[in-house]
């Protein structure tokens, strides 16, 4: 087939998805054994919500004909005065509705982020091992991904941070939890950073997915407690891992109500509006899960502490977590194999779909080679158990 234009510089410009790229292995490689597949390529939730959640959803649908119509571009006043109100209580900050924006997923909340900050040619610093999607979005706006390399405690560090500025950098991004490591950055950290964005008069992005499932019960962070946070900090959200709404789309964009209006102009070109179902299950979920998602992070924190566990037993002393959290385990593998020829090993005769740590770093960075992320947050206690003597029989062959 020949195609009647050229690809497009911007999508070409970047890498294919990682966790799509290891989908296509299922088919293109050929197993040497019957074990039934363990799939830790990716962490989201694969159970349906819970059903009060579901019959909110169906009551929504049924009851009110609005939620079957275009709605306000940046999102349902009801929900992002909740968010509003609830995220001012976590983080003892005062934050209004007209400062929330909700979006088609946290994802899109990023690419609304980074096309209100940049022009084509500016840069924004990413630590690395970094979120793919975050680079591939920056990869596709033409802006300059500066790398700043995480030490052997996978924490960024400010200092370093301050020597990559460059006179066009526009944001330093976060992510935490880490995707892909697990860490959670200290309340300190987060704070050192954003003193740096602020000083420099550049933003701080603080992508806060997992944040549910952290391990420490105080705020993540005191950022919201300045009253000059709104020119600065720009928080990202997902409703989707903490009420199983990943299908859905629905996330969350907190800033400056000047800069919400510039990425009212990005989200109504992209989806008008963000889904109404979606959004009417998050401010449910927000008014009557509080308890329950409480149990689902003491759940995934004890398959953790599992996990833990099992990589602490004497026949896996040649692996070594670096980095853990709820959602994220990342390892140091023993072999002498790139992470990729090591993944496609495993999956080819240990039937494991993992992920190369080289799909998070910079193709020059030598560090992803020994590594691999496990997405461990659906691992119940036999999985986990399976995995590891999986492993440990995989090591055991190779030596």
């Amino acid at each position: 087939m020949i195609l009647s234009t050229s690809l497009s510089s911007r999508t070409a410009n970047t890498f294919a998805s990682p966790v799509v790229e290891a989908r296509r292995w299922l088919q293109e490689i050929d197993h040497e054994t019957d074990l039934t597949l363990i799939n830790v390529s990716q962490a989201a939730p694969t159970e349906p919500p819970v059903k009060d959640l579901q019959d909110a959803i169906v009551f929504a649908a049924q009851s009110n004909p609005a939620a079957h119509l275009y709605g306000p571009v940046l999102g349902l006043p009801e929900l992002r005065s909740e968010v509003a109100k609830q995220w001012g209580s976590l983080y003892d900050g005062e934050i209004n509705s007209e400062q929330v924006a909700i979006t088609a997923g946290c994802n899109q909340a990023f690419c609304a982020a980074i096309n209100l900050l940049t022009n084509q040619g500016d840069s924004v610093i990413l630590p690395e091992p970094w979120y793919f999607n975050h680079v591939m979005w920056l990869n596709m706006q033409g802006i300059e991904v500066i790398e700043l390399q995480c030490g052997q405690n996978l924490l960024p560090d400010p200092d370093k941070c301050a020597d990559l500025l460059r006179d066009n950098t526009r944001a330093i991004t976060l992510v935490t939890p880490n995707n892909p490591t697990g860490v959670e950055y200290p309340i300190e950290l987060i704070q050192a950073f954003y003193e740096l964005a602020k000083s420099h008069e550049i933003a701080l992005i603080v992508d806060e997915t997992y944040r549910d499932f952290r391990a420490e019960v105080n705020p993540p962070h005191r950022l919201f407690g300045d009253p000059d946070w709104p020119n600065t900090l720009l928080h990202l959200y997902s409703f989707s891992k903490a009420y199983r709404l990943t299908g859905h789309r629905v996330g969350a964009l907190i800033g400056a109500e000047e800069r919400l209006k510039e990425a009212e102009k990005f989200l109504d070109t992209v989806t008008i509006c963000p889904n109404q179902l979606a959004q009417h299950a998050a401010l449910w979920g927000l008014r009557n899960l509080g308890g329950w998602l409480q149990g689902e992070r003491d759940k995934l924190r004890h398959r953790q502490a599992q996990l833990e566990e099992k990589f602490a037993h004497p026949l896996m002393a040649d692996w070594e977590i670096k980095g853990i959290g709820p959602y994220f385990a990342y390892v140091e593998h023993p072999f002498d194999l790139t992470s990729i020829d090591l993944a496609q090993s495993l999956l080819a005769k240990k039937n494991i779909l993992v992920l190369p740590g080289s799909m998070f770093r910079p193709e020059r960075n030598h560090f992803g080679e020994r590594e691999l992320r496990i997405a461990c947050a659906n691992l119940n206690q036999a999985l986990i158990q399976e995995l590891t003597n999986r492993l440990i029989d995989y090591t055991h062959d190779q030596y």
